[in-house]
C-alpha cells in the first residue's frame, strides 16, 4: 500500500512545523490538535481512495476525464483548507447538496474546484447571473435540419451522468428561477419539457426490479445517477448585494461558511510569493487587508478589501521592492475614489497605524524606457522602467503584433503624468488585469490605446451598456443558412481565443449581476460557454493534454479551447460617484465599485492632466492654435475645476480635455472667434439652469474671457452656391456630389440670419470632420436647420428616430424571420456607415442613455460590433479581405437633434452622457427681427402690425419660460402655424387663431392669467368681444361765434412802429462731463386687450417715488421726460423696450426742500443734432446740452457776465413768491434754436445752438410772456396791461446787416363796436399754434368754405379760437371762437374729491404748465383739466359715480363739433411734495403731442399713457382692432352640402340699401339682420364716425346663448361659499385669518403652482415603466427571435414596475432647511420695501409647494435673528397641514421680528444649520438662506461667509440677500460664490429666486 502526503516537503511547511513546536509549549496541547488534518491519496487493488483526516472516498473512474479539473490544487493545502475539503467530503458521503457562503473572491469556487479535483469528479459549472432562465438550467431547444430538438441544459446533463452540478452566484439569479431545482435537489426528481421524467437512482432501482429497462423508457423515465451532487456558491445576502436565498431553497443546502484564509495561512503564502520584500512590510500588508475585512469596518460603510489581490500585488512588490506600499494599495483599494470623507480618514487612520503612509518617501516609476519580446518566453515582451534612478527590467505578457517602442506615435503625445502612469500599468499588467478609473474625456481610451500598442496587442473593444446581457457579453444565437440554430462567440470569446487586450469600456454602467459572469474568467482565466465549450487557463489545457495523450483536434471536438496566453482584460469606467446608492440609475451615476468588482482588477486612476501638462497637450496636437486663447481657456477650466462646488464641477465636466481640443481645433482654423462663445458652447450654457449660468458668466468674468458680442448685425448672412462651391456667411465648403438624389432632403426654407449663423457655426465644425449636435427647445427649427443644411451640402441622409423603446438592437439591426432562418436588415445607421451617408438621429433624447452609449466608440475609435457579428471598422486597410467587416465611409458624418435636458422635456440627459463627443449647437428661438422676417415671408398678407405684436408676444412668452415662470416654451413652430392660418383665412381674428395654440392651456387657471396678461401687453385681445367698445361720451360744442378782431398796427406813428436793437455774441460752453446714461427695461402695456378705448398704451418710469415730473416732450416717436427731485432726463421710444435715464443730481445738487425748486424744461433738437436736448432750468437760469448716446453734458453760458450767483440766499424766507423766472420757447426746437427770456424782463435772447451764438434783442417792453407764432413773428405780451405786439425779425439774423426787428402793437376789436372798440375782452392765450389748419380743417371749423392763413389759440374763457388771417395779413384778422359756459379760472375746486385730500388746501399760485396742446392735422384742441372743471353731471349717467381720475382729456374736435372727455386713471403713486406739485400743474397729469392724432401723458407718479384722440385714426385702429378679434356676426353657422343639379339657382337678393340708416328689424333683407349696427350685416352707412353709438341690436347674441343663466352661477357661487366656511369650521379658522392667509398664499400661486407641476411630472418620471424581459406575453423581444424559433414561451417584453434591486438601499427623501431671518430690522423697514412680508411669502411658498411631498422632501424651517439662530418655526416631523397651521408659522415669523432683540446671526445660522443637516441621512441637502444682512455693519467679511457657504461639499447652500442700501448687495455678491447667492433688489423677487434654486437644484435630479 502506498501513501503519499501531498503537504510535507515545502519549506514553508517545514517552518509552520516549527512554529507548532514553539508555540504549542505556549498554548499547551490542545491549541493544535483539532488542525492536524492530512489529505492522503491511497492507491489499494480495489482502485484509489482519497483520505482527508479519518474520512475516506472511493474514487471511481470519470466517463468523460476531459470535464474533471486540473491544476487546482496546491502543492502546499494550507490546515484551513483541508478542514473545509473534509466538511465536503461529509456532506458528500451523506448524500447531501452544500452552500459555500463568504466575502467576495476566487476561494470558495477554487475550494469547490479542489474537491472535485481530488475525487476525479467531472464537473457542470454555472455561473447564474440576472438573465439565466430556467432553459439555462434544464433544457433548450435548438432547432436541427427544421426540427426543434431539446438539448439537455447543465443541471440535467449532471443529474443523469452524475456528474457535480457547481452553481455560482445564487444572489445574483432573480427570484423565482431557481426554485426550479428544488424538487431536483430535494427528491432527485424533475419532470422536463420533452417529457422525460428524472428519477432519484433508489426508486428507479427498485422499480427496475418489477419492470425492463424497456418499459421504463417507454415511460421516458431516466434515472438520476447517484453520485449527483450540488454545490453551490453564494455571497452572504443582506451584507453584500442581490437577492436572498428563497426559505424553500435554503432549507435543502448544508451551509459552510467559506472565510478568509487565516492570517497565519495567507502570511505563509505571501512570504512563498514575495521572496524579495522585507517580512515585515508583508505582514503590515496582511493586517492593513484584515482590518479593513472586519466587521467594525464594514459598519463604517467599508467596502471590503480584496485579500485576494494581495498575492499578485506582492508579485509586482516583488520585482520592485522600492514601491512604496501606499501605491500599492491605492491599486488594490482606490479608496480615494470610492469613499466619502469620513471613509477616507478612516482609512488613513488605518494605514498610518501600520505604517504604510510612505507614499511621498519613495518614488513613482517613471517613464517605460525600453519593450523587446523576450528570447525563451514566448509571448511575453522585456520592459524596462525606470524608477528613481534605477533601471529595472521585467517580464510582462505580449501580443501577436510587433511591438512598438514608447512615445514614438505620432497622435499621442505624452505627458509626465501620463508616462509615468504606463509605467505602473506595466507593473500591474505583470501580474493581473487593470482598471482604469477617470472623467469622460480625460484620455482612458487613448492611454488604453497607446498601451496595446507599445505591447504588441490587437484591440478588441467592448462597449458596455446598462441592460446588456450575459449573453450579448458570451455568445448570442443565430441561424445557419439551412435554418439551423447555432451560438456565435461575442468579440470577448474571440479576444481571450485570440489573445487579444479586451478593453471592456464603461463597466460602471453595467449591472453587477451581469458582469459576475467574467470573474471566473478574470480570476481562473476560465469560462463555460451556454453552448457547452470550455475555456481553459493555457496551462491547464496543456496538462490536461499529456494527461489523457489527446491532440488539440480531439479536444477541440469535445469543445475544449485553451485561453491563450497573453489574453488581458483592461476595463475602462469613470470615477464612481461617493455616496450614491448603487442601483441609482440617475444621471448622476452610481458607486459600482463593489467588493466584488474590487477582487476583479488592479485599479489606477487617470489624474486630470495638470495646467502645463494639457497645454504642452493642446500645443501638440492644435499646433496653430492662438498662444493667448489656449492660456485663457486652461486658466478657466482648471478654475472650475479645483472648486468643489457641484455646479462648477458638473461645468468642468463639460469641459473635459477632449472638448478643450475640439475648441483649440476650431480656435486654430478660425482665430478671431471667441473664446466665450466656444465655451458657452461646450457648455450649452444657453439650456443651463438659471443658477449654473450665473456660475458660469462669473467664472468667465474672474478669468478675463470678454464675451464679445456676435457682430451679427453686420456680417451678411447669405448663402450662395457658386461653381460647385457653397458659401455661408464667411465659411466655404464644396458641394458634395453623390451617388444617391433622391436621399438628399429638401425642403421649405426661409432665409433668416440667426438661422444662417447656427448653419455657418454648423459648417466651421463640419468641415473640421466633428460630428453635430444640435440641442433646442421643440419647433425651433432644428430639423429644418438641419435638412437644409444637408440640402446645400448636398449630402444625402439617412434618418433615424428614436423613442423610449429603442433598442441597441433596433439602433443597428432588425432581426426578421424569413423562411426559418433569421436576417437583419441594415439599420439607417449601418447603411449610412456603408454609404457615407450622413446620419440624422432626432430626438436623441428620448432614447435611454444607456442604449445611445453605443455611438461613443462609433464616434470616437470607428468601430462597432453588430448583432450579426459584423464589425465597423474605421481603417479601411484593416477591413481588407475580411468577410464580416464593415469600413467606415470616410464622409459618413452624425446629426445628433435633442431637446434641452430638464423640465418639461424630461428626456434623458442625452448631452450629459454624450455631450463631450459631438460639437454642440445651441438652437434657439430667432431673434424678434429674424423672426418678423420669416414670418413675413410665411404671410405675406398678414398686416405687419399683427406680426409685431404676435413676435413681441412669444418673445416675452419665452423669456418667461425661460425664468420659470410658465413651464412650457413657446416656439417659433407655433407662431408659424399661427401666421400660416392667418394668411390663408384673413377674415379670422388674430384672438380666436391664437388660442389654436393657447387652449392647451385652458384649464390651468394660473398658467392661463399668465398668458393672458402676456398677450393683453401686447395687445392682443383675446377674450373681448366686439362690442366692448369703451369711447368717452361726446358733448356738443357751443356755436362758432365771431367774436373780434385783431389789428396789426403797421401806421406810421413811430410810437406804435418800434425798432428793437439786437446784439450778438458767442456763447461760452463749459464742459463735456460724461455721465452714465442707464438703461431700463420698458414693460409697455397695451391698453386696448380687452376692451377698445382712446387708450393706447401705457408704462411706468423708473423714477423714486419722491421724484417729480416736471417736463414731457417729443420729437418724432421719442418721448422726453424731465424729473426735478432730484433732476434727471429720461428718453424712450413710443415702441421701444428701453428706457434711457440720466440722473443730472451732481449738476444740480438737491437742496433742502422748500429752498430751490428747479424747474426744468426740455428742448429736443433736429437734425444734424438728433437725439441731443437742450435743458432749461427756470430759476437760476442754467442751460444744459445734453447727449443722450454718449452721456455727454456741456453748460452753455447764454450772457458772458451770466455767472451770477445763485438766487439770493435771503431770498427763501422773505417772500414766498419768487420774481419771475426765466422761460424758455422751443417751438422751433428742431430747426435748432430757442429763445430765452426773463419774466417781467425786457430781452429775449435767442440762442443758436449750431453756430454756438446768442443773439439779444432789446424791448421796450416788460414781458409776460413770448408764443412763436411762425419763425419769423413772434407775439408778445406786456406785463402789466397784458397788450399784444408782434415781433417780426428778418429770418437770418447775420452780425453785419443787423437785421432790425420791428415791433407792431396788436389792438383788439370786440364786433359789437365795430373798428376802435375799447371794451374787447382781453384774451391771455395759454396755447398759440405755430403753425396753420389745414384748409379743409378750417373750412371745417368754421362751416364755410375759406383759405386763409390762420392761427389756432385757447385761453380760459374759450374751448378753441381761431384767429384767420393771422399773423401775415395786415388788414384786420377775424378772431372765431368756441366760448366755454364758463370761464376756467372761475371755477373754484370742488370742495369734495380726492384732490383736496392729497393736495393739502387750495393751490397756492397758478400752475407753470398749461398742459393744452392743438393737433392741426386732426383738428382739436386737446386739454388737460382736473376733474373739478369738467362737467362730470353731464359726461356720466346720474347714477353712476365717477371713477377716481388724475384728469381729464379734453378733446375739442372742430370738425365733428363735439367735446368730450376721456379720463385719465389715478397715478399709483403721489410725491409727498404736494405744494411744489401744485405749481407745476393743476391737474396730476402733464401732456404732450404725439405724432398727428394722439397725445402723451405723464402723471405724477411717472405713469406714461399714449392716447389717440384724431377721429380718423380712431377710426382706422377700431377696424383694425375689431379685425383681430374677428367678426362674430351673430349668424349661425350653416352646413350646406352643394350638390350640382344643373339647375339655376337664383342669385339671393342683395337688398335694400337704406339711406338713412334706420333700424331694420326682421324681413327678408339680407342686407343685415340688424339695421345700423356695424358688425352684423351690412345694414347702415352711418356718418364718418359711428362706433358704438349704434342702433339696439335685436338679435340674442350667440355670446348670449352661450352664456351661462345667472341662478345656475348663483348656485354655483354659493356652493363654493358653503364649502369654503365649512373647510374653515372644521380647521376652526376665522373668515379674519382666512383673508389674511389668502394674501399670502396668492402673492406666490403662481410659483407654488409651478413647483408642484414640476414635483409631479419628476415623480411621474421616476415612476416610468421599464422593460421586464423573460415574459411569457407581451411584446416579441427582438433579442430573443432565434428563442421564438425553437418554440420557447419566455421570449416576450413587457413594461412593468421594476422592483428596486435588492439589498440596494432606499431612497432617501431630500433634506431642505430654510433658514429665514427674523430679526427686527426685517419689521423696521418692512414699510419701505415689505422685505418681512416678501419672505414670510416665501415661507409660505415652500410650505404650500411641499405639502403633500413628505417622503420626498424632508424640511424644516428656522429663524435667526438678534434673540439666536434656531428659532424653530416648523419641525421636520411637524409640518403644518392645513391653511391654518401654516398662518400660525406666518404669525410667528410676524410677531417675533416685532419683539425680538437687535443683533444679527445670519453667519451663525447658517454655519449651525449646515453641520446639523450633515448630521442626518439624506439624499442630498439643501439650505436656504433668507436674511437681509447688513454684513458690513456688523463688521463680518464677506469672504467668511463665502467660505460658510461652500464649507460642506454634501449640503448645498444657497444666500438670498434682500436688496440693502446702495450698491451694497451687489458688492457683496460679487465676492460671494456663483450660482450660491442671489441679491433680490426688490423683495417681489424673493419667491421668484426660492424657486430658481428649486428648480435649477433641488428638482434637477429628484
Amino acid at each position: 500500500m502506498h501513501s503519499q502526503i501531498l503537504c510535507s516537503g515545502t519549506a514553508a511547511v517545514v517552518a509552520s512545523r516549527r512554529m507548532r513546536n514553539i508555540l504549542g509549549a505556549v498554548l499547551g496541547r490542545d491549541g493544535w490538535m483539532w488542525r492536524t488534518h492530512e489529505v492522503k491519496l491511497i492507491n489499494t487493488s480495489s482502485g484509489d481512495t482519497v483520505k482527508i483526516g479519518e474520512i475516506s472516498y472511493k474514487l471511481k473512474t470519470p466517463r468523460n476525464p476531459e470535464l474533471v479539473p486540473v491544476k487546482h490544487i496546491s502543492d502546499s493545502l494550507p490546515q484551513t483548507v483541508a478542514q473545509h475539503l473534509r466538511w465536503i467530503m461529509q456532506k458528500d458521503l451523506l448524500g447531501q447538496d452544500v452552500f459555500l457562503i463568504g466575502p467576495p473572491g476566487p476561494l470558495r469556487r477554487s475550494l469547490a474546484m479542489q474537491y472535485l479535483e481530488l475525487t476525479k469528479r467531472e464537473v457542470e459549472y454555472v455561473a447564474l447571473s440576472r438573465d439565466t432562465t430556467e432553459t439555462d438550467l434544464k433544457q433548450r431547444r435548438e432547432i436541427r435540419s427544421g426540427t426543434a430538438f431539446y438539448i439537455d441544459q447543465c443541471a440535467v446533463r449532471a443529474a443523469t451522468q452524475g456528474r457535480v452540478l457547481v452553481l455560482e452566484g445564487l444572489e445574483k439569479a432573480e427570484r423565482n428561477v431557481l426554485p426550479v431545482l428544488n424538487n431536483l435537489l430535494e427528491n432527485r426528481e424533475m419532470q422536463l419539457e420533452d417529457g422525460r421524467f428524472l428519477m432519484s437512482a433508489e426508486r428507479y432501482d427498485k422499480l427496475l426490479q418489477e419492470h425492463t429497462k424497456e418499459e421504463l423508457d417507454s415511460w421516458k423515465i431516466v434515472r438520476v445517477s447517484e453520485d449527483f451532487r450540488v454545490i453551490a456558491l453564494g455571497l452572504p445576502v443582506p451584507k453584500y448585494k442581490g437577492n436572498p436565498l428563497d426559505p424553500p431553497l435554503r432549507s435543502r443546502f448544508q451551509a459552510r461558511d467559506i472565510y478568509y484564509l487565516p492570517f497565519k495561512d495567507q502570511l505563509e503564502m505571501l512570504y512563498t510569493a514575495g521572496p524579495n520584500i522585507a517580512a515585515e512590510r508583508v505582514s503590515q500588508l496582511l493586517s492593513l487587508a484584515t482590518t479593513l475585512c472586519s466587521q467594525e469596518s464594514s459598519n463604517l460603510g467599508l467596502p471590503d478589501f480584496p485579500v485576494d489581490n494581495l498575492l499578485p500585488a506582492l508579485h509586482v512588490l516583488n520585482a520592485f521592492p522600492m514601491l512604496s506600499s501606499q501605491q500599492l494599495l491605492q491599486r488594490l483599494y482606490p479608496y480615494s475614489s470610492i469613499l466619502g470623507k469620513e471613509g477616507r480618514s478612516a482609512v488613513e487612520g488605518v494605514l498610518s497605524r501600520f505604517e504604510l503612509l510612505d507614499g511621498h518617501r519613495q518614488p513613482a516609476p517613471s517613464t517605460i524606457l525600453n519593450v523587446s519580446r523576450t528570447r525563451d518566453l514566448e509571448g511575453h515582451a522585456d520592459v524596462t522602467l525606470r524608477v528613481a534612478d534605477k533601471d529595472i527590467t521585467f517580464q510582462v505578457p505580449a501580443g501577436t503584433k510587433e511591438l512598438r517602442l514608447p512615445s514614438s506615435s505620432p497622435t499621442f503625445i505624452s505627458t509626465p503624468s501620463h508616462s509615468q502612469l504606463m509605467a505602473e500599468m506595466m507593473q500591474s499588467h505583470m501580474a493581473k488585469d487593470i482598471c482604469l478609473i477617470g472623467a469622460k474625456g480625460c484620455g482612458k481610451s487613448v492611454i488604453a490605446r497607446e498601451f496595446a500598442e507599445i505591447l504588441g496587442y490587437s484591440i478588441e473593444p467592448v462597449m458596455l451598456y446598462q441592460d446588456m446581457t450575459a449573453r450579448d457579453l458570451l455568445q448570442q444565437r443565430y441561424t445557419l443558412p439551412n435554418g439551423d440554430t447555432a451560438w456565435r462567440p461575442s468579440p470577448l470569446v474571440t479576444a481571450a481565443i485570440e489573445g487579444k487586450l479586451l478593453i471592456l469600456d464603461g463597466i460602471h454602467r453595467v449591472n453587477l449581476g451581469t458582469l459576475a459572469v467574467l470573474s471566473r474568467l478574470l480570476h481562473d482565466r476560465e469560462l463555460d460557454l451556454y453552448d457547452g465549450t470550455r475555456l481553459l487557463r493555457w496551462d491547464r489545457y496543456q496538462t490536461l493534454k499529456d494527461q489523457l495523450q489527446f491532440s488539440d483536434h480531439q479536444l477541440q471536438e469535445r469543445s475544449i479551447h485553451p485561453i491563450h496566453p497573453s489574453f488581458r482584460v483592461l476595463a475602462l469606467a469613470e470615477p464612481p460617484v461617493v455616496g450614491a446608492s448603487a442601483s441609482s440609475s440617475s444621471n448622476r451615476g452610481q458607486q459600482w465599485l463593489s467588493p466584488e468588482l474590487l477582487t476583479m482588477f488592479l485599479y489606477h486612476t487617470v489624474t486630470p492632466l495638470a495646467r502645463a501638462e494639457e497645454m504642452s497637450l493642446i500645443q501638440g496636437l492644435t499646433p496653430n492654435v492662438p498662444m493667448e486663447a489656449a492660456e485663457h481657456l486652461l486658466h478657466l477650466t482648471h478654475s472650475l475645476r479645483k472648486t468643489n462646488d457641484p455646479t462648477a464641477q458638473s461645468l468642468a465636466s463639460s469641459l473635459s480635455t477632449r472638448q478643450l481640443l475640439r475648441i483649440c481645433r476650431r480656435l486654430s482654423q478660425y482665430p478671431e472667434e471667441s473664446i466665450a462663445r466656444a465655451v458657452n458652447k461646450a457648455c450649452l450654457s444657453r439650456f443651463l439652469p438659471s443658477l449654473a449660468r450665473a456660475s458660469l458668466e462669473k467664472s468667465l468674468d474672474n478669468c478675463s474671457i470678454p464675451d464679445t458680442p456676435d457682430p451679427a448685425d453686420t456680417r451678411d448672412f447669405s448663402c450662395r452656391i457658386k461653381e460647385g462651391v457653397l458659401t455661408v456667411g464667411s465659411v466655404s465648403a464644396p458641394v458634395y456630389k453623390p451617388n444617391e438624389k433622391i436621399k438628399v432632403p429638401d425642403v421649405l426654407f426661409y432665409d433668416n440670419p440667426q438661422h444662417m449663423m447656427v448653419m455657418e457655426d454648423m459648417l466651421k465644425d463640419f468641415i473640421l470632420g466633428e460630428h453635430l449636435l444640435l440641442v433646442g427647445n421643440q419647433g425651433v427649427g432644428k430639423n429644418k436647420i438641419v435638412d437644409r443644411f444637408l440640402h446645400l451640402l448636398n449630402r444625402p441622409r439617412e434618418y433615424l428616430q428614436l423613442h423610449r423603446d429603442t433598442t441597441v438592437q433596433t439602433l443597428t439591426l432588425q432581426p426578421s424571420v424569413q423562411n426559418g432562418i433569421i436576417m437583419y436588415e441594415d439599420s439607417p445607421l449601418v447603411k449610412a456607415v456603408k454609404l457615407g451617408h450622413i446620419l440624422v438621429i432626432d430626438e436623441a433624447d428620448k432614447a435611454p442613455t444607456n442604449v445611445t452609449c453605443i455611438l461613443k466608440t462609433l464616434v470616437e475609435s470607428g468601430e462597432m460590433i453588430l448583432a450579426d457579428g459584423r464589425r465597423i471598422i474605421s481603417d479601411p486597410r484593416e477591413a481588407e479581405g475580411k468577410s464580416n467587416t464593415i469600413a467606415m465611409h470616410p464622409d459618413f458624418r452624425m446629426l445628433v437633434l435633442a431637446n434641452r435636458p430638464g423640465f418639461p422635456f424630461l428626456g434623458n440627459d442625452f448631452f450629459g452622457a454624450l455631450g463631450d463627443i459631438f460639437s454642440c449647437h445651441a438652437v434657439d428661438n430667432p431673434k424678434p427681427q429674424a423672426e418678423l422676417a420669416m414670418l413675413q415671408q410665411y404671410g405675406p398678407d398678414v398686416p405687419e402690425a399683427t406680426l409685431q405684436k404676435l413676435v413681441a408676444a412669444f418673445g416675452e412668452l419665452r423669456s418667461m419660460a425661460d425664468q420659470g415662470t410658465i413651464t412650457y416654451p413657446y416656439s417659433t413652430r407655433e407662431v408659424v402655424n399661427i401666421v400660416k392660418h392667418l394668411q390663408k383665412f384673413p377674415d379670422e381674428g388674430l384672438a380666436n387663431v391664437v388660442r389654436n395654440v393657447f387652449d392647451f392651456d385652458s384649464y390651468n387657471k394660473d398658467v392661463r392669467e399668465v398668458l393672458i396678461e402676456a398677450l393683453h401687453k401686447h395687445g392682443i385681445p383675446i377674450g373681448a368681444k366686439p362690442s366692448s367698445v369703451k369711447l368717452a361720451k361726446e358733448l356738443p360744442l357751443p356755436e362758432v361765434k365771431m367774436t373780434g378782431y385783431w389789428t396789426i398796427n403797421q401806421g406810421g406813428n413811430a410810437r406804435r412802429k418800434l425798432l428793437c436793437p439786437t446784439e450778438t455774441h458767442p456763447i461760452d460752453i463749459k464742459g463735456p462731463v460724461f455721465l452714465r446714461v442707464q438703461g431700463h427695461p420698458c414693460n409697455r402695456q397695451e391698453s386696448r386687450a380687452l376692451s377698445f378705448s382712446e387708450e393706447k398704451a401705457h408704462w411706468q418710469i423708473p423714477m423714486s417715488e419722491v421724484n417729480i415730473i416736471c417736463d414731457v416732450t417729443t420729437k418724432d416717436d421719442v418721448l422726453y421726460v424731465a424729473t426735478c427731485n432730484p433732476v434727471s432726463l429720461y428718453s424712450m421710444k413710443e415702441h421701444g423696450d428701453k428706457i434711457h435715464c440720466m440722473e443730472l443730481y451732481d449738476v444740480f445738487p438737491r437742496t433742502i426742500s422748500g429752498v430751490w425748486q428747479p424747474f426744468v424744461t426740455i428742448a429736443p433738437l433736429g437734425s444734424p443734432l438728433d437725439g441731443q436736448v437742450v435743458l432749461h432750468e427756470e430759476q437760476s437760469n442754467t442751460v444744459l446740452h445734453l447727449d443722450m448716446v454718449t452721456g455727454a453734458v456741456r453748460r452753455l453760458m447764454l450772457s458772458p457776465d451770466s455767472e451770477q450767483p445763485s438766487t439770493s440766499t435771503s431770498n427763501w424766507w422773505s417772500s414766498k413768491e419768487q420774481q419771475g423766472g426765466h422761460k424758455m420757447c422751443h417751438d422751433f426746437a428742431h430747426k435748432n434754436w430757442l429763445l430765452f427770456y426773463k419774466e417781467n424782463g425786457n430781452q429775449l435772447d435767442v440762442l443758436d445752438v449750431l453756430e454756438g451764438r446768442v443773439h439779444s434783442i432789446s424791448l421796450p417792453i416788460n414781458l409776460k410772456s413770448v408764443f412763436l407764432v411762425a419763425e419769423d413773428r413772434w407775439l408778445l405780451l406786456e406785463s402789466n396791461s397784458n397788450k399784444k405786439f408782434l415781433l417780426t425779425k428778418p429770418m437770418h439774423m447775420a452780425a453785419e446787416d443787423s437785421g432790425v426787428c420791428q415791433l407792431h402793437s396788436i389792438s383788439e376789436d370786440s364786433v359789437s363796436t365795430g373798428h376802435g372798440a375799447t371794451s374787447a375782452e382781453v384774451s391771455l392765450p395759454q396755447m398759440l399754434s405755430c403753425e396753420q389748419l389745414p384748409n379743409e380743417n378750417l373750412s371745417a371749423a368754421l362751416n364755410q368754405k375759406i383759405v386763409s392763413p390762420n392761427r389756432i389759440l385757447a385761453d380760459t374763457a374759450s374751448f378753441a379760437r381761431v384767429v384767420v388771417g393771422f399773423p401775415d395779413l395786415v388788414s384786420p384778422n377775424e378772431v372765431y371762437s368756441f366760448k366755454r359756459p364758463a370761464d376756467l379760472l372761475e371755477m373754484k375746486s370742488g370742495e369734495k374729491g380726492s384732490h383736496m385730500f392729497l393736495r393739502g388746501g387750495l393751490r397756492s399760485s397758478t400752475a407753470k404748465r398749461d398742459n393744452c396742446v392743438s393737433l392741426l392735422s386732426a383738428n382739436q384742441v386737446v386739454r388737460a383739466l382736473p376733474p373739478n372743471k369738467v362737467p362730470l353731471k353731464e359726461v356720466y349717467p346720474k347714477d353712476v359715480t365717477p371713477p377716481m381720475t388724475a384728469a381729464y382729456l379734453e378733446v375739442t374736435d372742430l370738425n365733428s363739433k363735439k367735446v368730450k372727455y376721456i379720463p385719465v386713471p389715478r397715478s399709483m403713486s403721489v410725491s409727498p411734495y404736494t405744494s411744489w406739485l401744485s405749481k407745476i400743474s393743476e391737474s396730476d397729469v402733464l401732456m404732450t403731442p404725439l405724432g398727428t392724432g394722439g397725445v402723451v401723458t405723464v402723471d405724477m407718479g411717472g405713469y406714461v399713457r399714449l392716447w389717440e384722440t384724431g377721429l380718423d385714426t380712431l377710426q382706422r385702429s377700431l377696424m383694425e382692432w375689431r379685425n383681430m378679434i374677428g367678426t362674430e356676426d351673430g349668424r349661425p353657422i350653416q352646413i350646406t352640402v352643394q350638390r350640382d343639379s344643373g339647375q339655376d339657382v337664383t342669385a339671393p337678393k342683395h337688398g335694400k340699401v337704406d339711406p338713412n340708416n334706420a333700424p331694420h328689424v326682421g324681413g327678408n333683407q339680407w342686407a343685415g339682420g340688424t339695421g345700423g349696427r356695424d358688425t352684423a350685416g351690412l345694414g347702415g352707412k352711418g356718418g364718418p364716425y359711428r362706433l358704438d353709438a349704434g342702433h339696439k341690436v335685436y338679435q340674442v347674441s350667440q355670446a348670449e346663448k352661450d352664456a351661462v343663466p345667472e341662478e345656475v352661477r348663483r348656485a354655483a357661487r354659493e356652493m363654493g361659499e358653503k364649502a369654503f366656511k365649512e373647510r374653515l369650521k372644521e380647521i376652526d379658522m376665522s373668515e379674519y385669518d382666512a383673508a389674511t392667509y389668502e394674501r399670502f398664499s396668492n402673492a406666490v400661486r403662481r410659483q407654488v403652482q409651478s413647483l408642484r407641476i414640476i414635483l409631479d411630472t419628476l415623480q411621474a418620471k421616476g415612476k416610468e415603466r421599464q422593460w421586464l424581459k423573460n415574459q411569457a406575453l407581451g411584446e416579441l423581444d427582438d433579442a430573443k427571435i432565434i428563442d421564438g424559433l425553437t418554440g420557447e414561451k419566455a421570449i416576450y417584453k413587457r413594461r412593468g414596475e421594476l422592483d428596486p434591486e435588492l439589498g440596494s438601499p432606499q431612497q432617501k427623501p431630500k433634506r431642505l432647511r430654510v433658514l429665514a431671518d427674523v430679526s427686527g430690522s426685517m419689521y423696521r423697514f418692512n414699510g419701505v420695501d415689505g422685505r418681512l412680508e416678501r419672505s414670510m411669502e416665501a415661507v409660505c411658498m415652500v410650505m404650500e409647494a411641499l405639502e403633500s411631498y413628505e417622503h420626498k422632501f424632508k424640511y424644516d424651517i428656522v429663524g435667526h435673528s438678534g434673540d439666536g439662530y434656531d428659532i424653530e418655526l416648523v419641525r421636520a416631523d411637524k409640518v403644518p397641514k392645513n391653511n391654518k397651521q401654516r398662518l400660525k408659522v406666518l404669525k410667528t415669523m410676524h410677531a417675533h421680528s416685532q419683539f425680538c432683540m437687535s443683533g444679527d446671526y445670519t453667519l451663525e445660522g447658517t454655519d449651525a444649520s449646515i453641520k446639523e443637516l450633515t448630521r442626518e441621512e439624506a439624499d442630498e441637502h439643501f439650505v436656504v438662506v433668507l436674511s437681509d444682512a447688513n454684513l458690513e455693519r456688523y463688521g463680518i467679511r464677506p469672504e467668511r461667509f463665502a467660505q460658510v457657504l461652500t464649507s460642506d461639499p454634501q449640503v448645498n447652500a444657497f444666500a438670498i440677500f434682500i436688496g440693502s442700501l446702495g450698491d451694497q448687495a451687489e458688492r457683496l455678491q460679487k465676492t460671494l460664490p456663483a450660482g450660491r447667492s442671489f441679491v433680490a433688489m426688490d423683495t417681489k423677487q424673493i419667491p421668484q429666486i426660492l424657486q430658481q434654486i428649486f428648480t435649477s437644484t433641488v428638482l434637477s435630479n429628484a
